[in-house]
């Protein structure tokens, strides 16, 4: 039988926002967005999944309703905050994961594979020769916080951010919000989305880096692994291939690796192509 709870659970030294639905005794799946992601980005994702599987989508610190983050944006951090999710809800599981969340999902199996059945990567982020540079996302975080506080006492956020979110979305997808404006309001309205978003722009190419130089020292496990590549948004013929040639790449770290190219479909997976999820979740697990 499918129910719902939402809560916010401790994990990694963070408070994080959980949405836990589903048969609480089919598969679990763990399900992280991607940069300045939300829960509810997975909502026609997880109606598709619930009826057989527990899902259970989190909001990392600082981003849907979870709290301010304690520590910077950083591949430890999430990394550890996805192991303690996964042993709460019942390790194994089978981690979805979107555009820059893989970094964490990948950087996971490396770890501790023995927490996983396999990996469904959602158009997700690749670098082909990450360089962090000098590293100054931790000493920048305490900016960001100060600038989203800024924009949250004078309610400059919550006035701009349906706007924002649509010509995100403009981008990114083919289909509106699937919850009422104002929830996306309430969500992105928050001076701390704000301020987390800017710090993990800036812990991006670090936690790249960082995945880099992980690869180096781990192989990744031989689990199933799924690769879902968008072709139809805004990057243009040539980086599309570059896109496409990158998540190949991801799916040959493993034996049991595939990629799947969906022409036409655009960065926001989870919105408008659930059932090629769906897909590769039922392939990770069969």
């Amino acid at each position: 039988m499918a129910d719902t709870s939402v809560r916010v659970a401790n994990a990694g030294g963070e408070q994080v926002h959980l949405v836990d639905t589903g048969r609480r005794d089919g598969p679990p799946l763990l399900i992280g967005s991607g940069l300045g992601g939300a829960w509810f980005d997975w909502d026609p994702t997880v109606e598709l999944l619930r009826a057989e599987h527990r899902t259970v989508v989190y909001d990392r610190p600082g981003l849907g309703r979870s709290p301010a983050a304690h520590a910077p944006p950083s591949l430890r951090r999430d990394v550890q905050i996805m192991a303690d999710l996964a042993k709460e809800i019942g390790a194994p599981v089978t981690v979805l994961a979107h555009s820059m969340g893989a970094f964490a999902a990948e950087a996971l199996a490396r770890l501790h594979p023995e927490l996983l059945n396999g990996l469904v990567l959602v158009d997700p982020s690749y670098e082909r020769d990450p360089c962090a540079g000098p590293r100054v996302a931790a000493a920048l975080t305490p900016l960001t916080k100060t600038l989203g506080g800024a924009l949250g006492v004078t309610r400059i956020a919550r006035l701009g951010a349906p706007a924002a979110r649509r010509l995100v979305l403009r981008f990114t997808s083919d289909r509106d919000d699937t919850v009422p404006a104002a929830t996306v309001r309430d969500v992105y309205g928050r001076g701390t989305v704000i301020g987390t978003i800017a710090a993990e722009e800036l812990a991006y190419r670090e936690m790249a880096a960082d995945l880099a130089a992980l690869r180096d020292r781990r192989p990744f496990p031989d689990l199933p692994l799924v690769v879902l590549t968008a072709l139809g948004d805004v990057r243009g013929p040539g980086r599309a291939q570059d896109w496409a040639e990158g998540h190949r790449r991801l799916a040959a770290m493993s034996p049991r690796g595939e990629q799947v190219e969906l022409p036409g479909a655009k960065h926001m997976l989870q919105l408008d192509r659930p059932d090629a999820i769906a897909a590769a979740v039922a392939q990770v697990l069969h």
